[in-house]
């Protein structure tokens, strides 16, 4: 089932890749505007997939809930500067399928500051949950050492204005670990900075 889904995924993705290379949409939230560009040429089947959350206003009431920076993650040994975001808060779950992870190493697109890519579990386990890279992020492109299965995430796009938004919220207030540290510990948002509209431009 999941690979017929691929599949439809891909002959999807191609439709829209050839009506249009560049797919623009803006997350309006709490502290300002977001703007960014998603590349359905190059990733068809991640862009398909976002925007059937974008379009059925699945995003709405959605929030960036995590973000990390080079101050809380003492537990983390290979660093990097995201805010996290979407609509469950579980990087595995949604109301969709899973989808295939296209790696970085297929698609072309880094982990460049600005850049929008999904969160995951494992591989093939992305579903609704983003997060945009604040300074350039290698070690989350296939073959990086964040994840110990070195297949990196699925980048899919980049911001064209609002990084001053992604900065101010990577930087509001985070929660203060208490005890053993775990994987994200101190690096959830206490007021969660809430999407009001994401949709195309």
């Amino acid at each position: 089932m999941l690979r017929i889904l691929s599949v439809l995924f891909f002959i999807i993705g191609s439709v829209i890749s050839a009506q249009a290379e560049t797919i623009r949409v803006k997350l309006e939230t709490t502290m300002g505007d977001i703007h960014i560009d998603l590349y359905a040429d190059k990733a068809p089947i991640t862009v398909t997939n976002f925007l059937r959350y974008i379009d059925g206003g699945h995003f709405n009431n959605g929030a960036f809930y995590r973000v990390v920076r080079m101050n809380n993650q003492e537990q983390n040994n290979i660093k990097i500067e995201v805010i996290q975001g979407g609509r469950s808060g579980n990087s595995d779950i949604g109301l969709f399928e899973p989808i295939i992870l296209e790696r970085t190493s297929m698609t072309g697109i880094k982990h460049e500051d600005g850049t929008i890519s999904m969160a995951r579990g494992g591989p093939d386990t992305a579903s609704s949950e983003f997060f945009i890279c604040v300074n350039a992020q290698p070690s989350l492109d296939f073959g990086g050492m964040r994840n110990a299965d070195s297949q990196g995430f699925a980048a899919f796009g980049k911001v064209t204005s609002g990084m001053d938004v992604v900065r101010a919220i990577q930087n509001v207030k985070t929660d203060t670990p208490i005890g053993a540290l775990e994987y994200t510990s101190g690096q959830s948002v206490l007021e969660p900075v809430m999407f009001t509209s994401f949709i195309r431009e």
